[in-house]
């Protein structure tokens, strides 16, 4: 992206910071009684059809606790009472622990997180017309997340680094997030996990026992629905669980395409693999922290395509939460729209997504912030729409002030019948903080935005990204640390070589 601008031309927007609560009860599509004949239809799923498991060290575990497997199809079926008895310990919460301890996230209870989009093959911004990822894009879509602060972690490379050779790839996207940015990042799921998990140990600066039992590291376990997990998702599961690092289970069912057409089929297929995954962390270590991770909508039927932020997207992530209430576990849902450019289909589709995710308390918000195309863009234009989204979400989230002086009595008894309020004492005491402030927004009237270059949205959203890329100054590291990850990915690029 260019900067042709001066560092520090313009100031940096105010920005809320850290993650929020919901003050709200969750919204409840389902009854008890359908929320368990899911379930129900879930256990009878994988105790009949099964799941194939690509993985024989996972086939292996699955067997060990009593599952039948059959090795010619890789097949397993699981026993409801394995599934049922094995993710009892699941953890309900915990806290992800950042090299920067102001960069904590409380996971699971009513705390809501947001991260970015994930793996976007393409990007786009002020001056980047839409192109293959690169080092360069990825390292200024890493930097714009680290300066927007309603972006609390990241699930993923913001974009593909296209141009690094693939066998080594994740050193360098890893060294980046890891420089780059003081909070918590997410690794991919490999047969090898060491490189992930050593360089977050190395950037935490902290001991192998105390990583351990201070989870840092995320991993997301796609399943390949309908009813298949793969060999780097099933080892890369087993290896974080093995050290304490949590895990999001996270079926990617579409219905009417990898998954039934009704939305009760693709959720009781939905449940099917997050519970499959679930219970194998546990297999792996009673106790790893794990994640109930949804992703069902529905395809354009006429066409095939993927369409996300609709109705029925929203409907199933209410139920997805659920869920995952149901068995107790944190749960993660996502920000995701259909549009081609961070336009207004773009944005209510977004929004549609946005309400259902946090009426459904959703812990963890993947592609919270950038996602565009269905996934397929990085766009710095829609991650700050998505920022003023998610700020306006955080303030609709905080409780009202009912206080005393709060309620107003005093204030209207001093202005009376047929007075204004802008010269009251209450008013003066509060007017600076009393009432949200945006980032993105444009409020004046229409002669002094014409007058400004009548500069819509997505403009100023351009002009935001440059400021805050303009401005971007690396988090500070102990060099002791950076000389440790440096040396580690020079080293293993040898070995890989």
């Amino acid at each position: 992206m260019p900067r042709t601008r001066s560092r520090r031309s313009r100031p940096a927007p105010v920005q809320a910071r850290g993650p929020v609560q919901s003050m709200l009860a969750p919204v409840e599509l389902l009854s008890a009684d359908q929320v368990e004949a899911i379930h129900a239809a879930s256990l009878t799923v994988l105790q009949e059809t099964g799941i194939e498991i690509l993985s024989p060290s996972a086939r292996a575990l699955y067997r060990d606790a009593g599952a039948e497997v059959d090795e010619s199809t890789e097949r397993v079926r699981l026993p409801p009472e394995l599934v049922e008895d094995t993710i009892r310990t699941c953890p309900s919460d915990w806290t992800f622990h950042a090299r920067n301890p102001a960069r904590n996230v409380p996971i699971g209870g009513r705390w809501l997180a947001y991260c970015n989009a994930t793996t976007p093959p393409y990007v786009s911004g002020p001056g980047l017309p839409r192109q293959p990822g690169s080092l360069k894009t990825f390292t200024q879509a890493v930097q714009l997340c680290q300066a927007l602060d309603q972006m609390h972690f990241f699930y993923g490379y913001p974009v593909e680094p296209q141009d690094l050779p693939v066998h080594t790839r994740h050193l360098d996207a890893y060294h980046v997030l890891a420089t780059q940015s003081d909070k918590i990042w997410r690794a991919y799921a490999m047969s090898d996990m060491s490189d992930a998990l050593e360089m977050a140990r190395i950037a935490r600066g902290v001991s192998a026992d105390q990583f351990a039992v201070e989870p840092s590291l995320l991993l997301n376990c796609n399943t390949n629905s309908p009813l298949k997990i793969d060999q780097a998702m099933c080892d890369g599961l087993i290896a974080m669980a093995r050290h304490g690092q949590p895990v999001v289970i996270s079926a990617f069912t579409m219905a009417g395409a990898m998954a039934p057409v009704t939305m009760a089929g693709a959720l009781v297929e939905q449940n099917a693999e997050c519970l499959a995954g679930m219970a194998l962390t546990q297999l792996v270590r009673p106790g790893a922290p794990v994640i109930y991770g949804a992703f069902t909508s529905n395809v354009h039927m006429r066409s095939g395509a993927v369409a996300l932020g609709t109705p029925e997207y929203a409907q199933a992530a209410i139920a997805g939460g659920q869920l995952a209430r149901r068995y107790g576990v944190p749960y993660k849902s996502s920000n995701v729209n259909s549009s081609n450019a961070p336009d207004a289909q773009a944005a209510y589709e977004s929004m549609n997504a946005l309400w259902a995710t946090h009426m459904s308390h959703c812990n963890v918000m993947a592609h919270g912030i950038g996602w565009l195309e269905s996934g397929l863009t990085f766009s710095f234009e829609k991650a700050i729409i998505d920022a003023e989204m998610l700020r306006m979400m955080q303030a609709f989230l905080r409780p009202m002030d009912l206080s005393d002086e709060a309620l107003g009595v005093a204030s209207i008894a001093r202005v009376g019948p047929g007075g204004h309020f802008f010269a009251d004492p209450l008013t003066l005491e509060r007017y600076e903080t009393a009432f949200w402030e945006p980032m993105l927004s444009d409020w004046q009237p229409y002669d002094g935005w014409a007058e400004a270059g009548s500069k819509t949205a997505t403009t100023r959203a351009s002009a935001i990204a440059e400021t805050l890329l303009e401005q971007f100054e690396p988090p500070p590291m102990d060099p002791a640390i950076r000389d440790e990850l440096d040396t580690h990915v020079a080293k293993r690029k040898e070995e890989l070589s």
